[in-house]
C-alpha cells in the first residue's frame, strides 16, 4: 500500500510539472494524446475512491496479480470508452483545468488509500479483493501510465525504481515466465505490454516467451 502511494504521487507530480504544450503531444497509449491520458488518470482516481467505499461481504475472488485480465489485442483508441476519454479531455480546453482536477481527485484517492484498512474486502468489476491487493494491483497501472506519460517527453522523470521492479515482478507472474536478466525493468514492461517492439537481439533473448507477447492488461 505504501508503494501505491509513492507511485501515485510520482505520477501526479510528473503531470503537475508538464508545460501546456506537452498536453498536445502523443502519449504511449495508442490513439491518446497526453491530455487524454491525464483525463484517464482522473477516471482512475475516481475508480479508486468508489472501490474503497464499496465493501464486500464475500471472500476475495482475486488478488493483486489475478485482478488483471489479458486481452487478445492491443487497444486502438477506437473502443467506445477510449473514445469517450478523448472527448472528455477535449472538453477541458485548458491544460490547467486537467491538472487541477487530477490534483483534486487524485489527492483524495491518495488520502483514501492511506486510510484504508488493508484487510477490508472491496468490490469492483464484479470481483472481490482485499484493499491491500486492490491498491497493490494499481501499482502496475500507475507505473505503466507513468511510462506512457514520458514516452515522447524526454524531460519528464520516470517512475520510481521500486515501482518499476514491483511492476515487472507482477507482469512476470501474469505471464507465468520471467524476462531475461538482460532486460531492464523498464524495457521488460514496455516490451511485455506491447508498448515497444523488441529488437532482434531482445527477441532472441526472450526465446519462447516472445510468442506470448504482448500481454495487454485490462
Amino acid at each position: 500500500m505504501d508503494l501505491f502511494s509513492r507511485s501515485w504521487t510520482a505520477l501526479r507530480t510528473a503531470v503537475s510539472q508538464l508545460a501546456d504544450e506537452d498536453f498536445a503531444q502523443p502519449s504511449g497509449c495508442r490513439g491518446w494524446l497526453v491530455r487524454d491520458l491525464v483525463c484517464h488518470l482522473v477516471i482512475d482516481a475516481q475508480d479508486v475512491l468508489i472501490t474503497l467505499v464499496t465493501p464486500a461481504n464475500t471472500e476475495p475472488t482475486r488478488d493483486a496479480v489475478t485482478y488483471w485480465e489479458v486481452a487478445e489485442t492491443p487497444p486502438t483508441g477506437d473502443d467506445p470508452l477510449d473514445a469517450l476519454i478523448v472527448r472528455l479531455a477535449a472538453a477541458y480546453e485548458e491544460p490547467w483545468l486537467l491538472k487541477f482536477h487530477l490534483d483534486d481527485v487524485g489527492s483524495a484517492a491518495g488520502r483514501a488509500a492511506g486510510l484504508a484498512d488493508p484487510g477490508l474486502r472491496v468490490s469492483t468489476r464484479d470481483v472481490v479483493l482485499t484493499a491491500s491487493d486492490y491498491l497493490s494491483a494499481y501499482v502496475i497501472e500507475w507505473t505503466l501510465h507513468h511510462l506512457d506519460l514520458a514516452a515522447h517527453l524526454p524531460g519528464v522523470a520516470g517512475p520510481p525504481a521500486e515501482a518499476l521492479a514491483r511492476s515487472r515482478e507482477m507482469l512476470e507472474k501474469i505471464a507465468g515466465a520471467t524476462f531475461p536478466a538482460s532486460f531492464s525493468d523498464k524495457d521488460a514492461l514496455l516490451v511485455g505490454t506491447g508498448r515497444r517492439t523488441p529488437t532482434a537481439g531482445e527477441k532472441a533473448d526472450l526465446g519462447g516467451l516472445a510468442a506470448e507477447l504482448p500481454l495487454v492488461l485490462g
